[in-house]
């Protein structure tokens, strides 16, 4: 059974489905292999597990390993939850109409 930490991909669990093909192209049969295992018997989410069957599949039939195994996920920010946001990238002000605010009971509308 393969372990996490010996994963040809780094935070395996955290890549996003829709760039999960473009990391694993680089990959060989064996580095497939144990992601797919790994996944069977962690997750076993259904999307995942067909597309690397697919890729295996490809590979065996003679597709070769592409580019390299980048170690970033550009695609998840690390230490962060969500878009960094600070008076500088603020919206505008927004004032309130000139007959009142209507979140406002004191003053009617």
């Amino acid at each position: 059974m393969t372990e996490k930490n010996e994963l040809p991909l780094p935070d395996y669990d955290h890549i996003p489905l829709g760039t999960l093909l473009s990391r694993i192209s680089a990959l060989d049969e064996d580095g497939v292999g144990a992601l797919l295992e790994y996944e069977r018997t962690h997750g076993n989410r259904l999307p995942v597990t067909e597309l690397l069957e697919h890729r295996l599949e490809a590979l065996r039939n003679g597709t070769e390993p592409s580019g390299s195994v980048d170690q970033r996920m550009p695609e998840v920010q690390q230490g962060s939850a969500g878009s960094p946001v600070s008076p500088a990238t603020a919206g505008p002000v927004i004032n309130p109409p000139s007959h009142g605010d209507p979140t406002n009971p004191a003053q009617p509308r």
